[in-house]
């Protein structure tokens, strides 16, 4: 089931830049950045109450956000969702027609195990499903 909203993830082609500029808009520092090499980019997060906004920059050409800013410029990449369950969440929107773009979560930001939707089967919005990863 889908908990909550965890995050807007807006492609930016310049972190340090962006960082700046979201930072005198939301009037808050982020609160934490880090890289994903799997996925090529460099995070930041930002939070205001419940709501968090992260921001991707591209590490290497090839990387989909890389893609995505060559394609579509700078915006809006993907709304993402917390799940408690996300292997029966995955099975559930299988199940229901959805095309998901990794049959397995792997490991994204902020200590998140991720799977993400095809926009094709999602009216164009590239869906993240997002589930905590479990202490051990």
């Amino acid at each position: 089931m889908l908990t909550n909203v965890e995050h807007i993830g807006i492609a930016v082609r310049d972190l340090a830049g962006s960082n700046e500029l979201f930072a005198k808009l939301l009037n808050v520092q982020p609160y934490k950045s880090e890289s994903v090499e799997s996925e090529g980019v460099t995070t930041s997060f930002f939070q205001i109450n419940q709501t968090k906004i992260e921001l991707l920059e591209a590490t290497r050409p090839d990387s989909p956000i890389a893609r995505f800013i060559e394609k579509k410029g700078e915006g809006i990449h993907h709304i993402a969702f917390e799940v408690e369950d996300i292997l029966g969440e995955m099975e559930r929107l299988k199940n229901e027609g959805f095309i998901l773009l990794n049959e397995t979560p792997k490991a994204g930001a902020d200590n998140k195990l991720v799977c993400f939707l095809h926009p094709k089967s999602a009216n164009g919005v590239l869906v993240e499903l997002c589930q905590e990863k479990k202490k051990t």
